[in-house]
């Protein structure tokens, strides 16, 4: 049983300083493994023996070890980028290392499908019945959002994308509103605006399509539904290609469960995008220079 279900399974056990904490550690478990104790205990409003007391009720030997139990199972491994690559260097030469790399991404487009493939059409059910959606990513997993809204824009005009440029993610949450919904795509390490545009959301009574990689991620803890993709590289850094994958496949069932309609909305973009000429235009064949009848055999065609 993990750390999470076991908090639930014994939260009326508890009493109520260690519900205290326990509701915040469920609520907030990024901030558990980001933050030191000390800042723990004064966001929980608990003092740092009652965080001990806390942990060894639950069969920790202290705060420390329960933080590591949590990080492991919201999928935190201990190795660093740096640490990972160590394993890369001196590797240039060899052969094998791309096919590598596409082995593992069509392992993760396998799991990805497995994993998510009965929740696509119960996140399409949220975002259809939403009056207009939102969709977040940052840093590596912003190509997630950013590819999402810009194909389901070519046939739905209400989505709109949430990145927080030049500092306005605080204004573009107050564009939140009850009957929206909110995509929003994050891994381990998670990031903190992510789960800020999350909990955003969920106060202002949207509903949430998460695309994470745990359903003990904090976004997944806060979802109505939630897509899993896998993760793995054998490189140094996580990989989103099964992320976007996910969300691809999302926007293609958006599309065939849309009916007739979307057809003209997709032509209409599609149309706009040439004549703007956001699209380059094919050259015109040249044209064939005149005939002329100099040096012809009588009644023969030119060619």
């Amino acid at each position: 049983m993990g750390v999470k279900d076991d908090l639930r399974q014994r939260y009326e056990q508890l009493s109520p300083a260690l519900q205290q904490v326990a509701k915040y550690v469920l609520d907030h478990p990024n901030e558990v493994v980001t933050s030191s104790m000390r800042t723990v205990g004064t966001r929980a409003a608990a003092t740092p023996a009652t965080l001990v007391r806390f942990a060894q009720h639950l069969g920790y030997p202290g705060w420390p070890q329960f933080k590591t139990a949590v990080a492991a199972e919201m999928g935190l491994g201990t190795d660093a980028y740096g640490a990972r690559a160590k394993s890369l260097v001196g590797r240039a030469a060899d052969s094998g290392l791309a096919g590598e790399m596409f082995e593992v991404q069509r392992r993760n487009l396998d799991n990805t499908h497995r994993q998510s493939e009965s929740a696509l059409q119960r996140a399409c059910a949220v975002l259809e019945k939403a009056k207009a959606v939102h969709a977040a990513g940052f840093r590596a997993c912003f190509p997630i959002a950013f590819s999402f809204v810009y194909v389901y824009r070519l046939f739905r005009p209400t989505v709109h994308l949430v990145d927080g440029q030049g500092g306005s993610l605080e204004m573009q949450l107050r564009a939140f509103a009850k009957g929206d919904a909110l995509l929003v795509a994050s891994f381990a390490p998670y990031s903190r605006e992510a789960l800020q545009v999350a909990q955003a959301a969920k106060a202002a009574g949207l509903r949430i399509v998460a695309v994470t990689d745990s359903i003990a991620s904090p976004l997944s803890l806060l979802a109505d539904e939630t897509l899993l993709f896998a993760i793995d590289s054998p490189s140094f850094f996580p990989s989103v290609a099964a992320g976007v994958a996910v969300t691809e496949a999302l926007v293609e069932m958006l599309a065939s469960r849309a009916g007739q309609a979307v057809i003209q909305h997709i032509d209409e973009a599609e149309a706009q995008l040439h004549e703007s000429g956001a699209y380059l235009q094919a050259p015109r064949p040249r044209e064939a220079p005149a005939s002329t009848s100099v040096g012809r055999r009588p009644g023969k065609p030119g060619h």
